[in-house]
């Protein structure tokens, strides 16, 4: 392990809940849901007529100029990053050359992907825009950011599906310990809401269909789950080492202490049942972050809402907890979120430093008929006051194809 502390001094948001941190952790706290029906024409006939669309349509914060030029999932990207980059207060206080970004997508820009296929079929390919390659592609976001903040330390991508933010997040983190950086910007960034991914999600029967109660659909842990619901925005960090930030007298939310990534090699869509990998990665993380169990004093949990995927987590934390979890607050913010992808990782990172700062843990709502086998201490109706003193906090994040992060973010206390 790398004698580099990494510590937090910057958060960006754009969420179902929220356009930007403030309010998106007052509705988290609120336990608001920003689930809400599909009213355009192109999802009358689709089976799941239900998402997390952004609070705040990233049109109202850029210039007509700058959306045009971005797709959707970079354009959330670049408002969240922009968020975190003026709350850290670094401008003019980092080389660019040692600044560095790493800010992720579970799919890319599949929405202008399709769009200009339309246009191709139906203009002819004379009329589609030179700009269609740069908006689709995976690293278009992180590109944006990285163009526009002048990041010269290495500007990265990771695609892990729902596990990318986080493991964009994980990266920040190497990039600092190793050297290549001093600042790295991650995160993690998602706008997937369309015909075709949630006819596909949908045919996978990975979504839930409570059509006609969108903000009762997400439910982690009851019994009456049925699916996870798919949301939409970014969510942005910006890491620093501690040396660097406390050298500008920068404000710390909190320490980055440690990750852990592992693969399942068990099934491209399924996670493996008694969340093996999952605890290999706990392990893994808690060993890079140097802590006790007795250490940890809340945990955001992955918790999509899935029949497998929640117990798998519960049997993995279980494992590596012991009796210790069944003390320690878990928070399923994808119940009112939904479930953002490559995003997920990032907002609930951005939830798990805000928790550990102001010392409370968001409800987890919709959770009426507890499933037997999540027998942890998951907050329900109302936030729940944090311990005081020295904590540690988990950030959970798996994906398809076995992906499977958690991060470990510590706080001293006041």
């Amino acid at each position: 392990m790398s004698s580099t502390t990494v510590v937090v001094t910057g958060l960006g948001a754009t969420t179902p809940v929220g356009g930007d941190v403030p309010t998106t952790w007052s509705a988290l706290l609120a336990g608001t849901s920003g689930i809400r029906s599909l009213t355009e024409d192109w999802a009358a006939q689709l089976p799941v007529r239900i998402c997390g669309r952004v609070a705040v349509e990233p049109t109202e914060v850029l210039t007509r100029v700058e959306a045009r030029r971005l797709d959707r999932g970079g354009q959330f990207a670049v408002v969240a990053a922009r968020e975190a980059w003026a709350d850290s207060g670094l401008a003019g206080n980092v080389e660019p050359e040692r600044l560095g970004v790493a800010v992720a997508s579970g799919i890319g820009g599949v929405t202008t992907l399709l769009a200009a296929y339309d246009t191709l079929l139906n203009k002819g390919p004379r009329q589609v825009s030179p700009l269609t390659v740069p908006m689709l592609m995976p690293n278009g976001p992180a590109a944006a950011i990285g163009l526009e903040l002048g990041a010269r330390a290495g500007v990265h991508t990771p695609v892990s599906a729902c596990a990318s933010g986080a493991e964009a997040i994980a990266m920040g983190l190497d990039m600092i310990r190793a050297g290549r950086a001093d600042v790295v910007v991650a995160g993690g960034t998602e706008a997937a809401i369309h015909a075709l991914p949630m006819a596909a999600f949908a045919a996978m029967k990975a979504l839930s269909t409570r059509n006609d109660e969108p903000e009762r659909a997400s439910r982690p842990y009851d019994k009456a789950r049925d699916g996870f619901v798919l949301g939409e925005g970014a969510g942005i960090v910006v890491l620093e080492s501690e040396a660097h930030a406390k050298a500008r007298g920068a404000k710390i939310y909190a320490t980055l202490v440690g990750a852990g990534i592992t693969s399942d090699a068990h099934h491209i869509a399924q996670p493996e049942p008694h969340g093996a990998g999952v605890a290999r990665a706990l392990r893994l993380a808690l060993a890079d972050a140097g802590i006790d169990i007795a250490d940890i004093g809340h945990i955001n949990a992955h918790a999509t809402s899935t029949p497998q995927g929640d117990v798998a987590e519960v049997l993995a934390l279980r494992e590596v907890l012991g009796s210790a979890v069944e003390h320690v607050p878990v928070s399923a913010t994808k119940s009112m979120t939904g479930h953002l992808l490559g995003a997920a990782g990032a907002v609930e990172a951005v939830a798990t430093v805000l928790a550990l700062q102001e010392r409370v843990a968001p409800p987890t709502i919709n959770l009426e008929d507890p499933d037997d086998e999540a027998d942890i201490d998951v907050v329900r109706y109302e936030p729940r006051p944090l311990r005081a003193g020295p904590m540690a906090a988990l950030d959970n994040s798996f994906g398809f194809g076995g992906h499977n992060v958690c991060l470990v973010f510590f706080h001293p206390g006041r």
